[in-house]
C-alpha cells in the first residue's frame, strides 16, 4: 500500500480532528480512512491516534510523526510543483477570517486595491470576534489581535502594533471626575469588552509597576465597535485598541485617560496553519496586508500617550 498515501490520511485526521472530517476533505470513506490509519500504525509498530466516540487525539508518538510526515509530504509536493509556482500568476480563492471592527475599519477598505491587483484571485471574507479553528473551519488566513499565540500548527506573522488605551468623550468627563489612577475606576462607569476571559479584570503597567483592578459598568459587549459608540455616546471609560477608536481620537470626540498609566499591548498578526512553502495566493495577501498597514495607519494623529 502507498506509504504517502497513508501518510496523507494520517495528517488530515490529525489536523482536523476526526476521521470523518478526513474522509469528507480527501473524498474517501471513513471506512478507508480508518484502514489507512491502522495500516500505518502496523507499519511503525506504534498507536498514532487515541480513538473516542466524540473526537481522536494523537499520542505523543503520532505527534511526533505528525510533525515528520508533514515535512515530508510538502517536499514532496514543493518537489512537483517548485518550477510552476515560481511562475504562475497568485490565482484562487483566498478564505480570510478577521475581528469584525477591524475587518470594517482598515481590511474592506484595502481589499479593492489587492484585488485589482491580482486580478485572478477572488477573497471571501467572514468577520466575527469568536475565535475561529483555521484548520476546522477551513480558512486560509486569519487576522488576530493578540499578545501571543502559542497554537504551534499555526505560523503567526507580525503586521503592526494594536496600542490599546483608555478613552472617555468630554461630556462624561465633564460630568465625572477624570480618574488619574487605575483603583479611580472603581467610582467610573466601565464600558466592558466580553470576549476575554476575565472581562471585568483590567491591567495596567504603571511606576509602581503592573497592576489588576476590578472594574464595573452598565454596558458589556463582545465588539469593539458598539464600545466606542457608547464611550461616544457619554455611557462611560472604554479601553479599546487604538484602530477601532482613532479617528475618534484624532478629532477629540473621546479623549485619552489615565495617560500616566500604560494598558498592555496587543500586535496584530496574519495567522495561517503552517507550511514551509505557502502558496502564491497566501504569500502576496500576506506581504500586501503588511505593506498596507506598516507605520499602523489608524495611530495617524491620536495623542501619542503611553505607549
Amino acid at each position: 500500500m502507498d506509504r504517502l498515501g497513508l501518510m496523507l490520511s494520517f495528517r488530515r485526521v490529525a489536523e482536523l480532528g476526526s476521521f470523518s472530517a478526513a474522509a469528507r476533505d480527501l473524498g474517501l470513506s471513513n471506512a478507508v480512512i480508518s484502514k489507512h490509519v491502522a495500516v500505518l500504525e502496523g507499519y511503525l509498530g506504534a498507536r498514532l491516534i487515541n480513538r473516542t466516540t466524540r473526537r481522536q487525539s494523537l499520542t505523543e508518538a503520532g505527534s511526533a510523526y505528525y510533525l515528520r510526515a508533514v515535512r515530508l509530504l510538502e517536499d514532496l509536493s514543493e518537489a512537483e510543483d517548485a518550477v510552476g509556482r515560481m511562475q504562475a500568476a497568485p490565482r484562487g480563492t483566498l478564505k480570510v477570517n478577521a475581528p469584525m471592527s477591524f475587518g470594517i475599519q482598515h481590511l474592506a477598505p484595502v481589499l479593492p486595491v489587492f484585488l485589482e491587483r491580482y486580478p485572478e484571485m477572488a477573497v471571501e471574507l467572514n468577520m466575527n470576534d469568536r475565535f475561529v479553528d483555521l484548520l476546522e473551519e477551513g480558512f486560509d488566513l486569519a487576522l488576530r489581535i493578540r499578545s501571543g499565540l502559542p497554537d504551534s500548527r499555526l505560523i503567526a506573522q507580525k503586521l503592526a502594533g494594536a496600542r490599546r488605551m483608555l478613552a472617555a468623550s468630554p461630556e462624561y468627563l465633564a460630568r465625572r471626575v477624570p480618574p488619574e489612577r487605575p483603583e479611580d475606576l472603581a467610582t467610573h462607569d466601565c464600558l466592558i469588552y466580553s470576549l476575554t476571559d476575565s472581562p471585568e479584570l483590567w491591567d495596567f503597567e504603571g511606576p509602581e509597576g503592573p497592576l489588576t483592578v476590578v472594574v464595573q459598568g452598565r454596558l458589556r459587549a463582545n465588539n469593539g465597535q458598539v464600545l466606542c459608540d457608547a464611550a461616544l455616546a457619554g455611557l462611560g471609560i472604554v479601553r479599546l485598541p487604538v484602530f477601532t477608536m482613532g479617528r475618534a481620537l484624532a478629532e477629540g470626540r473621546l479623549v485619552p485617560v489615565m495617560t500616566g498609566y500604560r494598558v498592555p499591548g496587543h500586535e496584530l498578526y496574519a495567522v495561517y496553519p503552517s507550511s514551509r512553502h505557502p502558496a502564491p495566493k497566501l504569500r502576496v495577501f500576506v506581504d500586501f496586508l503588511a505593506e498596507r498597514f506598516a507605520g499602523e495607519p489608524w495611530e495617524r494623529g491620536v495623542p501619542v500617550g503611553d505607549r
